[in-house]
């Protein structure tokens, strides 16, 4: 049995699915943009597959699959995600709509989709270049949120505080857009700021239901101007009634948005009254390294999960294991270039922390959000109670040292 995984080049997850795949018996071929990305470590089990373009991809995909079948097609970040879908849906493998994948990686027919569906979500104006961006920020409500519509990792995600101040933002949001290789005449989404917390559910979908893996806390106040993400704990501290909520809201958005297969991981806010807003959902698992503080069954990971039910594979205990766990993706303070992290020692001799690991290379450049799509790294923590996992990580942080000298 042999698996496409589709791997862009920035991607932090090969060695992870790898490993997932080598536990399950089964060979990988790896599919990327860039050949150079593959020589040496694949031999002939590798593609170059453009990802930009998922009808070519789905070419490359299906020719090799003429020569050398293989039994799924699983993207393992969010670039990969449609060609994946595409591809799967020509080779009759499992797989969502593409279509439906196509509207969670573009934010404004993300918030159609939904809206028909009448769930919760913020109040909301898609805006072009010539559009009156002010005047679609008094309509949602100030303060406003404007984001890119098809980048992610809250790259691109700005909150400005007046009709002025969305103005400028909006401008700025699309030179990052622009830079990620969005039209310069993108649109861009501005939506109304909710107050709250926000929290992650990921989730697996088998046959258009949706099995909650784990729901995980934000406990950082995520308010703006940037939304940098930084600590996510699991289990939830939030009471059980409004959890059930949150599952079922996001049940109901996957559903409008027609997923019906694979991995999910949604974004939502819950309200000072306990209200569920939706943000958004991605058809894909948590990204990074952060998968590493989730174990299920026996022990297993949550991308051999993703493999099990790609390959049709027994799935019978999915249960997340009983201990919390948490991680910290590492912030870039400011942009620059790194010179070195001190006090890595220290952080992994903090009580409860399970490993710290650097993925920037000293010397190199590195850009802070709202610009920037990658993180220093992860601390990971595990504990009795989330609590307890949260002050690990807090003090981890504290220990670190990141020295960057200025641009």
């Amino acid at each position: 049995m042999r698996v496409l995984l589709l791997l862009p080049t920035a991607t932090y997850r090969a060695p992870d699915f790898v490993a997932a795949a080598a536990a399950l018996g089964v060979e990988v071929v790896v599919g990327s943009e860039r050949a150079q990305a593959l020589a040496g470590a694949m031999g002939d089990r590798a593609l170059v597959v453009p990802l930009s373009d998922p009808g070519a991809a789905a070419d490359a995909i299906e020719a090799f699959h003429r020569r050398s079948p293989v039994a799924a097609v699983v993207a393992v970040d969010e670039q990969g995600v449609v060609a994946a879908a595409t591809a799967s849906e020509r080779l009759g493998l499992r797989r969502n709509p593409p279509a439906a994948v196509a509207a969670t990686r573009d934010k404004a027919a993300m918030r159609v989709a939904m809206g028909a569906a009448g769930l919760v979500q913020p109040p909301h104006r898609l805006v072009g270049p010539g559009d009156d961006t002010a005047a679609a920020a008094e309509a949602v409500g100030l303060p406003c949120v404007v984001k890119a519509t098809s980048l992610s990792g809250s790259r691109g995600v700005i909150r400005a505080d007046t009709a002025a101040d969305a103005v400028t933002v909006a401008a700025r949001v699309r030179a990052i857009a622009a830079a990620a290789g969005s039209p310069h005449d993108a649109p861009v989404v501005v939506e109304a700021f909710v107050p709250g917390v926000e929290v992650a559910v990921e989730a697996l979908l088998r046959g258009g239901r949706l099995h909650v893996l784990a729901t995980f806390d934000k406990p950082d106040p995520l308010d703006g101007p940037y939304f940098q993400e930084t600590i996510y704990v699991t289990p939830s501290r939030h009471p059980a009634p409004v959890l059930a909520d949150l599952h079922d809201t996001v049940g109901g958005a996957t559903a409008a948005i027609g997923l019906v297969e694979g991995p999910v991981h949604a974004e939502a806010r819950i309200t000072p009254a306990d209200e569920v807003v939706m943000i958004e959902v991605a058809a894909r698992s948590i990204g990074g390294l952060c998968a590493r503080t989730l174990r299920f069954g026996a022990g297993i990971s949550l991308e051999e999960v993703i493999l099990r039910h790609a390959l049709d594979l027994p799935l019978d205990d999915a249960g997340r294991e009983v201990a919390a766990t948490g991680v910290l993706m590492v912030p870039i303070p400011r942009s620059g270039t790194l010179r070195r992290v001190d006090g890595i020692d220290a952080a992994e001799a903090v009580p409860g922390v399970a490993g710290v690991e650097i993925t920037i290379l000293d010397g190199r450049p590195v850009r802070a959000l709202p610009e920037g799509d990658r993180y220093l790294g992860f601390v990971f923590a595990r504990g009795d109670d989330p609590a307890e996992v949260e002050a690990s990580l807090r003090a981890a942080h504290a220990a670190l040292d990141v020295v960057i000298d200025e641009p």
